[in-house]
């Protein structure tokens, strides 16, 4: 039997009643976190997952995976990790996307969280019930539906399911994918490809179509700031100094060493960044300007329109391309709620610390945050936070009551002022020094206070 799989497949009956036991949805890292914690306060609930195993997006062979088999961590192991759970030492520096479900696995059979979730189980509704709780409807691997009653909903089933695919001008005859369609470079092959859009999955997605495809373009709507994987023979995101410096100095200071150690990436034609350092998420990507350099990828500007295969660019050029992938992200998607009841305006879910419902405490959404260098613990921590409050509901602790009053007092998203370009995968980005220090104070006030 593989590695992980113990009980994976059984049903585990509620064994708390139902007006103590949550329903959390999603056993990929942000839902593990969140069953660790809920046991380590003691709050009962019962965990629902699509797949037949943990790992979520990590886990290729998932239903709604978009990981692709070139995957690595864009962050090294060291400064992503659980901070109680540390990854092997003979894992990779940027490990895999086999290694990384690896490791949920372990950090699933370590805290015994197997045998809390249904697996191979669709969640297809959720609605609060007039008298209190929520009623959640769910299919299970025969087909067969189920509804239960909970005291409350978590939902952790990730950011990165539902493609983002832009609308164009035109028709193109070639193949048009998104890139939660791409799995294997093989896919390249005898092809001529273009790439729309230049984040971290772009860029690596563009790696592999220049070694496998005939030729690689490369088109971009703005700038971007590339970070190197390795400084000094080392993880660039190791780094960074214990001392949190004004923002103002630290651009100045990382702008320096980037200069030094990537050079100016628009002498091979990549755009400025039209934003300040930290903005955006920078890209990691030590081979992209290396083969810009050796002219092995051009870079375009953004599309104007399909016309057969050839494809019209917004400087009035054209090229003939046999596929084009675009790498334009992900829409934040809870397809078994109603968005009103997550308080959504604009792009996302306006919740307290980006978890937190402002008028609910039996409603919290697990993971939609995202900050450089955040890490799995910054998501352990929101998890931690979230198991403490409830639980501190349930006890009358004192730090709980003055969370639940701050939440209620309106939209908290921990930006430090920072000013994020407005595009909706930055609709729920934090500034990490700024968001870990909220929720650890928090943490420790839970702690702290008497019931």
């Amino acid at each position: 039997m593989e590695q992980g799989q113990v009980g994976a497949g059984q049903p585990i009956a509620v064994k708390a009643r139902p007006q103590e036991c949550f329903a959390l949805i999603g056993a990929g890292p942000m839902g593990l976190a969140m069953a660790k914690t809920l046991n380590e306060q003691g709050v009962p609930f019962q965990g629902f997952e699509l797949a037949d195993d943990v790992g979520g997006l990590w886990n290729i062979d998932a239903p709604r995976s978009t990981m692709y088999e070139t995957a690595h961590l864009i962050s090294s192991k060291r400064m992503t990790e659980f901070a109680d759970f540390p990854m092997r030492d003979e894992t990779a520096e940027y490990p895999s996307h086999r290694e990384m479900k690896s490791y949920f696995q372990d950090f699933a059979n370590a805290f015994d969280l197997y045998q809390h979730f249904h697996f191979g189980a669709e969640v297809l509704n959720t609605n609060p019930r007039q008298d209190g709780g929520w009623e959640i409807t769910w299919r299970d691997k025969t087909g067969a539906q189920h509804t239960q009653t909970f005291a409350g909903l978590l939902i952790a089933n990730g950011t990165l399911s539902e493609p983002n695919m832009p609308a164009f001008e035109g028709q193109f005859s070639g193949e048009l994918i998104h890139a939660s369609d791409y799995r294997y470079p093989t896919q390249f092959t005898g092809k001529r490809v273009l790439v729309i859009g230049a984040g971290n999955s772009g860029c690596d997605i563009a790696v592999d179509a220049i070694h496998h495809g005939v030729s690689c373009d490369l088109s971009m709507r703005r700038g971007y700031y590339f970070v190197p994987k390795y400084v000094f023979g080392v993880p660039a995101d190791t780094m960074g100094g214990k001392i949190r410096l004004p923002m103002w100095l630290k651009r100045k200071i990382d702008g320096i060493i980037l200069k030094w150690f990537v050079g100016d990436p628009q002498k091979y034609g990549f755009p400025k960044p039209d934003y300040a350092l930290y903005e955006s998420h920078p890209v990691v990507n030590s081979l992209i300007l290396f083969h810009a350099g050796h002219g092995d990828l051009k870079v375009r500007p953004d599309v104007a329109r399909l016309d057969g295969n050839t494809v019209h660019f917004q400087d009035g050029s054209s090229a003939d391309y046999d596929m084009i992938l675009a790498a334009t992200g992900y829409k934040l998607h809870y397809p078994f709620i109603d968005k009103e009841l997550l308080n959504w305006k604009g792009d996302a879910p306006h919740l307290y610390l980006n978890c937190m419902h402002p008028d609910r405490d039996d409603l919290f959404v697990l993971g939609m945050i995202e900050a450089t260098g955040l890490g799995w613990q910054g998501r352990h921590e929101q998890a931690e936070m979230v198991a403490r409050y409830i639980a501190g509901l349930r006890s009358g602790n004192a730090a709980a009551n003055s969370i639940r009053d701050a939440k209620s007092k309106g939209y908290e998203r921990a930006t430090g002022g920072m000013h994020y370009i407005d595009l909706p995968r930055m609709a729920y980005y934090v500034d990490k020094a700024t968001y870990r220090k909220q929720v650890t104070d928090k943490i420790a006030a839970l702690k702290a206070a008497k019931v």
